[in-house]
């Protein structure tokens, strides 16, 4: 069987985009995939639109740090630093309640032996233009009105699947199943129902 290409783009900030994450880990292990991690950023997503918080903009635009980091670790070292960096910063965000900040971006790089340096990059904006390329050809897969997670698989691309908690095992693997199996029929667009619990972390 051919290993089916599997892309994902998260930002460090979604929880939803972490859930979606942990689920497609799992269905490496039972199906033959490979997964490319890419970025985008919930901030340039909604910065020019007026129904969102400036609270929510705030965090958002402090989410970019953890992005420049990964973005400028994938360049010189390859794609599966940005997946482990990612891991990495999830972790801290989402299942041990760290906030945006210095703090949070030494402690994920104290994991790796990468050079002082990638610390620096949490600062620089002019990597948000690697940020905003990966973005836009997110984008431009999904159309705008959609969010974070965007999955592609063998280049059908769409939102989601958004998912708590994040099957394990063979169920995993029958989910990876059914999302490809409906995103394939051409007329397909969307599916949706309202959540009834948040993210269960597990």
């Amino acid at each position: 069987m051919t290993t089916r290409k599997v892309e994902m783009w998260f930002d460090t900030l979604c929880p939803w985009a972490w859930m979606t994450s942990r689920w497609l880990v799992e269905v490496a292990k039972v199906r033959d995939i490979s997964v490319q991690w890419n970025v985008m950023s919930l901030f340039y997503l909604n910065e020019s639109r007026t129904h969102i918080s400036a609270e929510y903009l705030t965090n958002a635009k402090k989410a970019l740090a953890p992005l420049r980091i990964i973005v400028t670790a994938e360049n010189l070292y390859g794609n599966r630093v940005a997946g482990d960096l990612y891991t990495a910063f999830g972790e801290e965000i989402h299942l041990n309640k760290m906030k945006f900040s210095p703090q949070l971006n030494s402690k994920v790089l104290s994991r790796f032996s990468f050079s002082n340096e990638l610390l620096e990059c949490a600062d620089d904006t002019s990597l948000d233009e690697l940020i905003l390329a990966s973005h836009k050809n997110a984008m431009s897969l999904v159309g705008e009105d959609v969010g974070t997670p965007i999955v592609s698989i063998e280049g059908i691309s769409f939102f989601g699947p958004v998912i708590s908690p994040a099957p394990k095992g063979e169920e995993a693997g029958k989910l990876f199943d059914g999302a490809y199996a409906v995103a394939s029929y051409p007329g397909f667009f969307e599916m949706k129902r309202t959540r009834t619990v948040g993210p269960i972390f597990e």
